[in-house]
This record gives C-alpha cells, sequence and structure tokens, in this order.
C-alpha cells in the first residue's frame, strides 16, 4: 500500500512537471510571504495542541466527507481553536489536490502542513510554492539519505518538517538528525490497522526536545487524554473532524 502511495505521488508530480518548471514553481516563491514558524506555534504548552486535519477520504475507508471548500473548512478550523491545519495533496487515494492548500492559505494565518508522499525536491517546491508552512516526510519509506536531503532542502526554503514515524528504528533515525517535530503514527501504513498502544508504548524514546506528536486513532476526547498522559504535546486528527462537528469537537480536544 505504501508503495503504492509514494509512486501515485510521484507520477503526479511529474505529470505536472511537464506543465509547471521548476523555475515557475521559484517564481511563484518569491510572492510567497514567509512561512509561519510551526516550531513556535506547537511548542508544548498547558493543554495538548492540536493539527486538525482536511481529510476527505483514505485508501482503507473510502470517501469520508465531501468537503466541496477546503479554504472554508480551514477556517472552521481556525476558528474552533486549531493550532495548525494538515491538508491532504495526494489525489489518487484521498482525493486532495494542492489547489486545496493554496486556497486554505489563503484564508488562515496558522500553520499548513502539505501532507502527501514526498520522495522529491520538486513535490517540496510545490508545497512552498502553494502557502505550506511545513511539510510531512515519512521514514517508513524514505531512507536515512533521502530523508536528510529532502530535510534539509525544506529548511532552505524556511518550512518546517514533521517527520513520521512508526517504529523504534525509525526514531532512532529522527533523533538522530536532530528532528525537531516528529510524529508517531499509529496508523500501520502496511495494512492502515490502528493501534493507540503503539505511541504509549514508544513515546519514551523520542529526543526530550523534540516537540512530540501523536498520528491518527482519534476518536474521543478519551483517546487525547491517553495520548497527552503519554507524553504528546500535540495531536493530529482527521477523521472525527471531518465525519463528526469540529466546532465541538476541537474545543474539548484543546482543553486537556
Amino acid at each position: 500500500m505504501l508503495d503504492g502511495l509514494f509512486q501515485q505521488a510521484l507520477l503526479s508530480s511529474q505529470r505536472r512537471q511537464e506543465s509547471i518548471s521548476v523555475r515557475d514553481l521559484e517564481r511563484k516563491i518569491t510572492i510567497q510571504p514567509r512561512p509561519v514558524d510551526v516550531y513556535s506555534s506547537l511548542a508544548p504548552d498547558s493543554k495538548i495542541k492540536l493539527i486538525a486535519e482536511i481529510k476527505r477520504a483514505s485508501p482503507s475507508r473510502g470517501k469520508l466527507a465531501e468537503i466541496p471548500d477546503a479554504a472554508a473548512q480551514a477556517k472552521l478550523y481556525e476558528s474552533a481553536g486549531a493550532h495548525a491545519i494538515s491538508v491532504l495533496t495526494e489525489e489518487s487515494g484521498f482525493l486532495g489536490s494542492l489547489e486545496d492548500l493554496e486556497s486554505a492559505s489563503q484564508r488562515v494565518e496558522i500553520p499548513l502542513l502539505r501532507k502527501d508522499f514526498i520522495s522529491t525536491e520538486y513535490q517540496i517546491l510545490e508545497a512552498r510554492a502553494a502557502g505550506a508552512d511545513f511539510v510531512l516526510l515519512i521514514l517508513s519509506w524514505l531512507s536515512k539519505e533521502q530523508y536528510t536531503a529532502l530535510a534539509n532542502f525544506a529548511a532552505s526554503l524556511d518550512l518546517g518538517v514533521l517527520t513520521e514515524t512508526h517504529t523504534l528504528e525509525e526514531i532512532s533515525i529522527a533523533n538522530s538528525e536532530g528532528a525537531r517535530l516528529i510524529g508517531i503514527n499509529t496508523r500501520n501504513l502496511v495494512d492502515f490497522k490502528t493501534d493507540i498502544g503503539l505511541f504509549e508504548k514508544m513515546a519514551s524514546a523520542l529526543d526530550e526536545t523534540a516537540i512530540k506528536v501523536a498520528e491518527s486513532s482519534v476518536k474521543s476526547v478519551e483517546d487525547v487524554i491517553r495520548y497527552r498522559n503519554a507524553g504528546a504535546d500535540v495531536v493530529l486528527v482527521g477523521e472525527a473532524l471531518v465525519t463528526g462537528n469540529p466546532e465541538t469537537l476541537i474545543p474539548s480536544f484543546v482543553s486537556i
């Protein structure tokens, strides 16, 4: 599953590159405002912080929500108290687009994550040109060398990086590379099964200076409490928000 998602994301970006060159993206970046500092925005605080996700579908669950206007959804999240917004831009399995990211960037002031299956510098340039403030890099697929090169390239564009891990080996790589924002995805990207206990088992391995992000598996306030008690500084929530009422869920989540 993960290989297929990375391959589809790469093919999509290659198709776009046929009409939008690196130079085109670089020109667009010159007129973009400086990215919001996500490390400051998500720094540990007395209450847990929230990355709210715009997610229409998933390969495992199919269609979740229509979301005809990503910018309106982003504004709703911001108004409800989210600290950052994740915009899924992958097209084939998640029904997202870079246009969603670009439109959201014009409506909100909190940091925006381009959440996709990124493996090239071109995709990071796309993220910056579309208004992202940080990008997702997934260590379950990227080699240490690929990860380091892409993280350094993102930093050269003033973009933050959310480093996603799923195993202790991946956490070790993230720690050794000085990742400042590290997520533990409790959804296995091979079979898409979730295990909220994974964060509880592995969070202590995260570097104490890193911002600790719990990804996936949140269905209720009780789940957020479990993550917070296990050491999470930030929780990333998608499905619960797009299938429920974010105006009531977000305030309840960020009260933990």
